[in-house]
Parts: C-alpha cells; structure tokens; sequence
C-alpha cells in the first residue's frame, strides 16, 4: 500500500488549504485514515481521522476549522482546513491503518503566514 499526499502550500492566516492523500495498493476491508501533523521539536500528533464508515475525530485544536472526509471508492482521504492559523504550520502526513498494519504517506509542508 502507498499513500500519495499534496495540497501543502503557504497560506496567510484566515486562508484555506485542502490536503489529498490517495491510497494505491490492496486495500481490503475496514480502516482508519488519518492525517497527522509535526512542526520542528515537537511530536507527531493527530490532526483528524475519518474510519470507513465515516466517524470523525478531531484534535481540539481545530475543531469547527478542519473537515475531515474520504471517497472509500478512489481510497482518498481529504482534509479541508480553513481559517489558518500560524500554529497550524507543520509538515502534514496521512496514515492508513487497517487491523493488519499501518501504512504513512510522505510529508506535505503547510505554511501559514501571519
């Protein structure tokens, strides 16, 4: 399984960005997607995940800002994240997790100006 991420890019704050990340390979059954986040010195931490029949979580830093969603036909995750803040610039990684194994995409850079 691989994971393909874009969307990344710099934004000032109040802007949007909206991240892709589409997954190729076997892919059966049940599971989680998920985007992540780590800014320099800090931990990676879960922005939000989505499970395959559409139950969200968030992080409670950008809740009411970020959506989480997923086409379970094309296997791709999506995060839509509005009013940017400068804390929400990381380097951004989506993850797929099944009961079998965990599978992370490569890091897309997302840079808020304020």
């Amino acid at each position: 399984v691989q994971l393909q991420a874009s969307g990344g890019g710099l934004v000032q704050a109040g802007g949007s960005l909206r991240l892709s990340c589409a997954a190729s390979g076997v892919i059966a059954g049940i599971n989680v997607m998920g985007w992540y986040r780590q800014a320099p010195g800090k931990q990676r931490e879960l922005v939000a995940s989505i499970t395959t029949g559409g139950n969200t979580n968030y992080v409670d830093s950008v809740k009411g800002r970020f959506t989480i969603s997923r086409d379970n036909a094309k296997n791709t995750v999506y995060l839509q994240m509005d009013s940017l803040k400068p804390e929400d610039t990381s380097v951004y990684y989506c993850k797929l997790q099944n009961p079998y194994n965990s599978y992370w995409g490569q890091g897309t850079q997302v840079t808020v100006s304020s």
